[in-house]
């Protein structure tokens, strides 16, 4: 255990650079081809240490004694797609709990039957979500996406005026009213729609044009206020985060207009730097009025590209994870990864509201197509991704600097009670994909025990797995050294001796 208290994840297969040829018998030349054979040698590559060539060493070291701020990563929580009347994950709530997200993400669809007549409410179903979700401990992001027959009888999803502002004001109202004070639920946030640019291929029945948007916008918020004045009100949820609906919507409660508590969008991407430009353009839009100083951005359904998913097990953790640190160094406020678990269509629900076309896709998509989303897939079974925000919600408490990060490897660190926490990852930038050698440091080193963990995302059980429980040595001239495969993750937890 040279330099350390452990040295790790060295490559275990065998290195054999030899090479078989015809047997020579010895003979007076033997000295020539001697020459000769050392000659080719001296020439060709080294046997490659490993699958992917070496990208070099890196140190990461935490100062155990610099605090640089607070943090709590499980505001970047969870949704649950707009799938079903019935609570889709309540199989899962002790899991999805033992995640420790502040929100999930609930679309109030159609499907709930919320306002069968006129003057006529129903709520049970709609009840039994929303108290699946509060059972996690988190409280629900009401997206408000439904649309009662009453007052949309004809189905398309262009048509997004109600044939009465009035009633459907009072619909709202009810429904807010029936969850904050009937129910005692505490819902703070409300979104006005989902991806409101693309209609029912987002999954919704609307589809609404900038001016028609900020109209329902405003009709909607206005009922929401009064009978919670103290709700979050926003939107527009975008499918496409480049939609005019955005700008426009930023410019009317800009202006006044209307009141905007939140901005939300969407992006399936498996490239970080598409969230942050996104996140920048729209604090940048916001910062031109100063009436919006105060409105938080939140990217509301977010996974890597599930059109062309990367299969490698490994890279959609590590997505997680470096996607989540880029949201903390970006400030946006809030995020909802989509989703939690995978569940299959039932098209009878979709047809009262969608089109044959739009109740089509969605069956098509949910329940023939190859599913990568979930936390939990459509059996339940637990994804690697979950593992990555079992890690992040360990980010709770008082933040320690790290120093020693660089472009394609992450590292966040935390202390909370008696414990540290370091997580670090392998993200590699484009055209990079070598193992990197990571040496940690603490300092100054606290006395303790040190656990390093890894994740396994190829077996079927313990996607997490212990690697080392030892004594901190003092001595050591470092903590660790792992060799970091590219989209590879570890977790270093110190339990500090009082």
């Amino acid at each position: 255990m040279p330099n350390g208290i452990f040295e790790l994840e060295k490559d275990r297969r065998t290195r054999s650079c030899g090479r078989q040829g015809p047997s020579l018998e010895i003979q007076s030349g033997v000295l020539i081809l001697i020459l000769l054979l050392t000659a080719i040698l001296m020439t060709t590559p080294a046997c490659a240490q490993s699958s992917s060539a070496s990208s070099g060493p890196a140190t990461l070291t935490v100062n155990t004694s610099r605090v640089i701020g607070s943090i709590d990563l499980t505001r970047y929580a969870l949704g649950q797609g707009g799938l079903s009347d019935q609570p889709m994950f309540d199989s899962e709530v002790n899991q999805v709990r033992a995640l420790h997200p502040q929100t999930i993400r609930l679309f109030v669809q159609e499907y709930f039957n919320l306002y069968p007549a006129h003057g006529k409410y129903h709520w049970t179903s709609l009840d039994k979500s929303i108290e699946t979700i509060l059972a996690t401990g988190a409280k629900p992001l009401m997206c408000l996406c439904f649309k009662p027959k009453v007052l949309f009888p004809k189905i398309d999803d262009k048509i997004v005026r109600p044939n009465s502002y009035p009633e459907w004001e009072q619909l709202i109202e009810h429904l807010v009213r029936h969850c904050n004070v009937e129910k005692n639920y505490g819902i703070e946030y409300w979104e006005v729609g989902n991806e409101v640019d693309i209609g029912e291929s987002g999954g919704s029945p609307y589809k609404f044009t900038p001016d028609e948007y900020t109209e329902f916008y405003k009709h909607t918020t206005d009922a929401i206020l009064r009978a919670d004045p103290e709700a979050k009100v926003g939107g527009p949820a975008l499918a496409n985060y480049q939609s005019p609906i955005g700008t426009a919507l930023i410019k009317y409660c800009g202006e006044g207009k209307a009141p905007l508590s939140f901005f939300s969008w969407h992006i399936y991407n498996s490239h970080p730097d598409v969230y942050i430009s996104s996140i920048r353009t729209f604090k940048n839009e916001l910062a031109k009025y100063p009436h919006l100083a105060h409105v938080e951005t939140i990217i509301d359904e977010w996974n890597m590209s599930l059109s062309n998913p990367d299969l490698n097990p490994y890279f959609q953790p590590a997505f997680a994870l470096q996607t989540t640190d880029d949201f903390l160094k970006e400030g946006l406020s809030r995020s909802a990864y989509y989703h939690i678990r995978g569940y299959y269509v039932d098209p009878k629900l979709f047809t009262p509201f969608m089109s044959p076309h739009g109740t089509m896709f969605m069956t098509h998509w949910w329940n023939t197509m190859p599913q990568y989303d979930g936390l939990f897939d459509q059996e339940g079974r637990v994804r690697p991704a979950c593992c990555a925000f079992k890690l992040l919600k360990l980010m709770r408490g008082e933040q320690l600097e790290v120093t020693g990060t660089e472009p394609g490897l992450g590292a966040l660190a935390a202390t909370n009670g008696s414990w540290i926490n370091l997580i670090f990852w392998s993200f590699p930038v484009k055209g990079e994909s070598g193992d990197t050698r990571v040496t940690v440091d603490f300092s100054p080193v606290p006395k303790g025990q040190v656990r390093l963990v890894r994740l396994n995302a190829t077996t079927p059980l313990n996607n997490l797995e212990q690697i080392s429980n030892e004594p901190v040595n003092p001595q050591a001239s470092h903590l660790l050294t792992v060799n970091l495969h590219p989209y590879h993750m570890y977790w270093v937890e110190v339990d500090v001796e009082k």
